[in-house]
């Protein structure tokens, strides 16, 4: 589950990075050698070969099984074939855009919403039209994150934030209202791990956002019409100067632990090795089927300092610029949109907070965990989807893994703003 939530995010950012050059000097046919299902992306992937009467749709090998049943079913009710093809999460989104700049591509794409400036950037997807009701029927969060430059271009369906979650047999204070009265509570409960946040040698930026920003820092600020701007950069700013004092104290007391990585944080917790973890939906399978006792509730921050404000990540479809059925696929998009059928049978297959007003409304009284996520990704500020973001990951990660290994706190983070501002331009 670990290495889905990087396929999701940290490595759709990092993917971001090489897309240009694979959509510039890439092999044309990359696209259509790494789908394999049941259009098969090697007969042509997508769109090109789906012809007149298929509409082809490119997913990640979790999603895919999830979608292709009402999506075949949305097929046979408007009279067109649907084709759901699997392409490898960590592949996805720059062979989309080899293959569509080829010609080959499918209709419809599955990914996270961070990838639209990317894929305007490189004219891979269409904007799309939302129905006039869409604020009726789809949580803000979802329409916030897939608008961009005062367009929308995808539809969501699903979102992920990060939450924490007590082991209620190892701390008495299962909603702690700060880090500093989490960790009190750990060690009177004898944990032998206090918190469970993955870091690893290469750092984990996007788990690590909750106390970056409660610290005071940010990424990138805003310019006059409130939309990002990468000359603004936090990075190496007082903020994350800050929060990089407050995570070499939490290096120091053996809160935050180099040794604890995305392969194994959930696997602590689940196992009753650590009181507390930060992370997202996608652990509620594996902490359920442990069978401890166990809350969800928001990430808290530092005492006396900013609300902890983790990323909100949103699943959604984009309609390729050169897609064959454009027609259909903008009705399908439209049809999601407006409809909770395609989004539940998602949701019952692999339970993500969704963003369908009506479906939480569904879910609500029988699955309280998925709603806690759903609650706290409103809170959350959604991942930035402009190009820059792709600068941030590897330096800001790396800088933090070593701040918590003991390097000298400023001079990481500031090194760390420097190499991003240099990758910017």
């Amino acid at each position: 589950m670990q290495i889905r939530r990087k396929n999701f995010l940290a490595l759709g950012g990092l993917a971001a990075s090489m897309t240009v050059l694979a959509a510039c000097g890439g092999d044309s046919d990359s696209g259509a050698d790494t789908g394999s299902g049941s259009g098969g992306a090697s007969d042509g992937g997508g769109g090109a070969a789906g012809g007149a009467g298929t509409l082809v749709i490119w997913a990640d090998e979790e999603k895919a099984p999830a979608l292709e049943p009402s999506a075949k079913a949305w097929g046979e009710e408007n009279g067109i074939e649907v084709v759901v093809e699997v392409v490898p999460g960590d592949e996805l989104q720059g062979n989309f855009i080899t293959a569509n700049q080829a010609g080959n591509g499918p209709d419809v794409t599955m990914g996270a919403h961070d990838w639209i400036g990317n894929l305007v950037q490189n004219g891979a997807i269409s904007p799309v039209q939302l129905p006039g009701d869409v604020a009726d029927t789809i949580a803000p969060i979802g329409i916030e994150a897939v608008t961009y430059d005062g367009q929308t271009y995808g539809v969501p369906y699903a979102v992920e934030t990060l939450a924490l979650y007590a082991n209620n047999e190892l701390t008495d204070v299962a909603e702690p209202a700060s880090i500093e009265e989490l960790i009190s509570a750990a060690e009177a409960g004898g944990a032998e791990n206090i918190l469970a946040l993955p870091i690893g040698e290469s750092g984990d930026p996007y788990h690590m956002q909750p106390l970056y920003t409660s610290a005071g820092g940010y990424l990138f600020g805003e310019d006059s019409e409130g939309n990002l701007d990468p000359s603004d950069l936090g990075v190496g700013e007082e903020g994350s100067l800050a929060s990089a004092d407050k995570i070499s104290e939490l290096g120091e007391q053996g809160v935050l632990k180099n040794s604890i990585t995305g392969d194994n944080s959930i696997s602590l917790f689940a196992e009753g090795k650590a009181a507390y973890l930060i992370s997202g939906p996608w652990a509620l399978a594996d902490v359920r089927d442990s069978g401890i006792d166990f809350t969800v509730s928001p990430v808290p921050g530092f005492e006396g300092m900013e609300p902890a404000a983790p990323f909100a990540g949103v699943n959604s479809f984009y309609v390729a610029s050169n897609a064959a059925n454009a027609g259909f696929a903008q009705q399908f998009m439209t049809d999601v949109a407006s409809s909770p059928d395609v989004a539940k049978a998602m949701y019952e297959a692999n339970p993500l907070p969704p963003v369908n007003l009506q479906l939480r409304e569904e879910i609500a009284s029988t699955d309280e965990h998925v709603m806690i996520f759903a609650e706290a990704a409103e809170a959350a500020a959604p991942m930035p989807a402009i190009p820059a973001m792709s600068a941030i990951w590897e330096p800001l990660g790396i800088a933090q893994a070593n701040i918590v290994g003991g390097d000298d706190p400023h001079a990481a983070m500031e090194a760390a703003g420097e190499e991003i501002a240099a990758a910017i331009g």
